[in-house]
């Protein structure tokens, strides 16, 4: 039962504190790792560097974590408290829900200051993008974000322990960086993207279905977010994000579109900034809908096993 406890107590360590300073963030530390070791592999521009890349990232960042709960397990209400500490960098609610926040303050204030700051969430060029469009991307950022930020991490956690979080964010965080069909990234980012790719399969699948959960609580259109993530889920370039984008679309009658690559939803209601406001809470009732059904099945499962 102590991961459970571990769980909890980082979900509301991440909800109070949000973040650590970024010179000691671990996934900020991992990104320095993979640029240092990318100089050094990318001259050999092939596959078999990706997977020198992850492999060596991985191992460093589990031996690390693995060392420091190691040493705090000679005190066990220690080692819950660092493990629950640790496993906190891993995920990110609070901050996830600030840059949304913070994009929607931008564009009520300034569509040039709201292109800038949502131009550091996403890959798109957001230098001419219209109010709509800024809307939409801020949108699909938050939806796209409960599975990568928040439930693939903890469904990890749930299954390995806070060291099957960190094999998963250090996964996704070499696919954030190197994951790209360019020819810079083409070759040693396949592997990393593949595996992520892997990873998040069944969780962004949960996290849509959550989503539709969340719809019906809020009494949204939960029959039309079933029908959106159904029809539209597998138009996005990745096989995974589209589900909670999708979903979410359908839930609340908007069009989330990223042109030249997709359009999800029918563009029944018009996107507005409170439009944002209505996914942040959609977003919010599913996460405690996956912590409330989550905990539930653990403590049934370990009850099981132990009986």
């Amino acid at each position: 039962m102590d991961i459970l406890t571990i769980i909890l107590i980082a979900v509301i360590i991440d909800i109070i504190l949000g973040e650590p300073p970024s010179k000691i963030h671990p996934v900020v530390l991992m990104g320095e790792l993979i640029n240092i070791l990318k100089n050094i592999l990318t001259k050999y521009n092939n596959k078999i560097s990706g997977v020198v890349l992850t492999i060596t990232t991985l191992f460093i960042f589990i031996s690390i974590f693995g060392t420091i709960l190691k040493i705090s397990t000679y005190n066990p209400y220690l080692y819950v408290l660092i493990s629950a500490i640790l496993l906190s960098t891993t995920f990110a609610i609070k901050s996830l829900f600030d840059s949304v926040k913070l994009i929607k303050k931008d564009i009520d204030i300034s569509l040039v200051k709201a292109r800038h700051s949502l131009s550091y969430l996403v890959s798109r060029d957001t230098s001419k993008l219209s109010k709509t469009e800024l809307i939409s991307a801020d949108i699909e950022t938050l939806t796209e974000n409960i599975t990568d930020s928040i439930i693939s991490p903890l469904i990890y956690a749930f299954l390995f322990g806070v060291l099957g979080a960190v094999f998963y964010r250090v996964v996704n965080t070499l696919d954030a960086m190197v994951g790209y069909k360019n020819p810079e990234n083409i070759n040693i980012g396949w592997f990393p993207a593949k595996l992520d790719d892997i990873l998040n399969y069944f969780p962004a699948r949960i996290t849509g279905w959550l989503v539709i959960i969340a719809s019906f609580f809020l009494k949204l259109n939960w029959k039309n977010a079933y029908k959106i993530m159904m029809r539209d889920a597998k138009k996005t370039p990745s096989p995974n994000s589209g589900y909670p984008m999708a979903a979410t679309a359908g839930a609340l009658g908007i069009q989330l579109k990223k042109p030249g690559y997709y359009e999800l939803g029918d563009n029944i209601n018009p996107l507005t900034s409170e439009t944002i406001l209505k996914a942040i809470q959609l977003t919010k009732i599913t996460i405690i809908i996956f912590l409330i059904l989550s905990s539930f099945l653990f403590i049934i499962f370990t009850i099981f096993i132990m009986s």
